[in-house]
């Protein structure tokens, strides 16, 4: 979802019981924070996926192992799904200047240049410049997300769900939606169908 000038969603799991998730939320250039809003979907068994030597890549945006997602980001982004079988090891490629990240789903890997060891749930703040590598050493999977982006030089101020560059530009954003003008004259009749079913 590219939220731009504003858009209102609901955003809740469909089946009962204890649901996981990972959300990533990446920052507009001030060129793009006005344009019209904009949605993708794509499910799961659409996902662009591929294995090579053991290693298994579910490519949500950007691109591994020679597989691009369809998936189309305003703010150039890697957000990459990798499983490793024991004894395997990978080279990822990053772009030099993106700052990058790993978060480990299950598993423990060994990372990096420096060789450090991590295990579930556990964030790995990666170097500019150096790509990724990973072993999986031991005898379990290995399960861990990639994500990368092209950094952006410039002021940010945050309120809420609301992301701008400077506390003006919020103040008339939060105007906007409460007064359902600028790109959200919409919500003033909006109801959410999958929140109304839930039952409290």
């Amino acid at each position: 979802m590219t939220a731009g000038r504003g858009i209102v969603h609901s955003e809740m799991p469909s089946p009962h019981g204890t649901q996981k998730g990972l959300q990533l939320w990446v920052n507009l250039s001030s060129k793009y924070k006005m344009m019209e809003p904009k949605y993708q979907e794509i499910s799961s068994k659409n996902i662009a996926e591929t294995t090579k030597d053991g290693i298994k890549v579910r490519v949500i945006a950007g691109e591994a192992l020679g597989t691009k997602s369809p998936i189309y980001t305003r703010t150039p982004t890697m957000y990459l799904d990798f499983t490793l079988d024991p004894g395997t090891h990978l080279q990822q490629p990053i772009p030099k200047p993106w700052n990058a990240f790993i978060y480990i789903l299950e598993g423990e890997g060994i990372f990096g240049q420096s060789k450090s060891s991590a295990s579930a749930h556990h964030l790995l703040l990666l170097g500019h410049g150096d790509g990724l590598e990973a072993w999986n050493k031991s005898t379990k999977l290995l399960r861990f997300i990639l994500v990368g982006g092209e950094p952006l030089d410039e002021p940010l101020v945050q309120f809420g769900p609301f992301v701008m560059n400077t506390q003006e530009e919020i103040d008339q954003i939060i105007e906007d939606f409460e007064n359902y003008t600028n790109g959200f004259e919409k919500a003033r009749h909006w109801r959410s169908e999958s929140g109304l079913s839930l039952d409290f």
